[in-house]
């Protein structure tokens, strides 16, 4: 705003000092010294009322020249809403963080997703197994966008899990199972979708029986909590999954 102000100007030219972290009057008394000394303008968006007001008080005895940049749109806000600010500082830098941990928590799930890269999971907060179509991936995506940083591994009989699997916290896996019957059509449709045929092997009882067995012996071998996915919406697992990482359950997390 300073920048587009002075832009209006001849000159258009200004020197701008940002001053951040102000959240004391021996600070604002230092600040507004120095400034008086330069013959400059103070444009200010301090939030906590004792120093707004104190800056203003300030300013006014040794000769610098105000502008509050924040305070008239939260007057506004505050009459429209009819709510009053929480008058908090720095609430906009942890949204930001809030953000940002978002961000690299989606990015993480798409590289480590379905046992891409192994090597990835020890820096997982949860590491999430099973065999193929127990929303694996959609889980992760979930969880994600709630900032956890989630990775998985499809359980193969014919394929061994990663080392890395085993030296995680039993904690921090959760194993994802679902009944043969309700996997059957699932696996069906997948493979119609695919343009294959539906009575391939993928979607065969047999073979889903002899997965969910070895599943189930990697399961037991890891002593990681297990959850059944069948007919469950994908924010009822989500939600189990972080009752068990928040609430530490089996050594997970708080």
């Amino acid at each position: 705003m300073a920048k587009a102000a002075a832009s209006q100007f001849n000159s258009g030219k200004a020197e701008i000092r940002r001053v951040p972290y102000v959240n004391d009057v021996e600070h604002i008394v230092q600040v507004l010294e120095e400034v008086a000394q330069h013959r400059a303008i103070v444009a200010f968006t301090l939030v906590v009322p004792q120093l707004r007001d104190c800056l203003v008080k300030k300013a006014a005895e040794v000769g610098v020249v105000t502008v509050d940049l924040l305070g008239p749109m939260m007057d506004a806000i505050s009459k429209f809403s009819h709510s009053s600010p929480r008058y908090e500082p720095g609430l906009i830098h942890k949204m930001d963080e809030e953000y940002f941990k978002k961000v690299d928590a989606i990015e993480f799930a798409v590289k480590y997703d379905d046992g891409k890269d192994p090597r990835g999971i020890v820096n997982a907060d949860i590491v999430l197994i099973g065999v193929s179509r127990t929303s694996k991936t959609p889980l992760c995506m979930y969880l994600a966008h709630k900032r956890i940083r989630a990775a998985n591994i499809p359980l193969v009989p014919e394929v061994a899990p990663p080392e890395e699997l085993f030296q995680l916290s039993p904690g921090k896996v959760i194993g994802l199972t679902v009944k043969p019957e309700v996997l059957n059509p699932i696996r069906k449709e997948r493979l119609l979708s695919l343009g294959l045929a539906p009575d391939a092997d993928y979607a065969s009882n047999e073979r889903i029986l002899k997965e969910i067995e070895y599943a189930e012996e990697v399961m037991t071998k890891l002593r990681c909590p297990v959850i059944d996915v069948t007919n469950r919406a994908i924010e009822e697992n989500a939600g189990r999954i972080l009752q068990i990482y928040y609430r530490g359950e089996y050594g997970a997390k708080k």
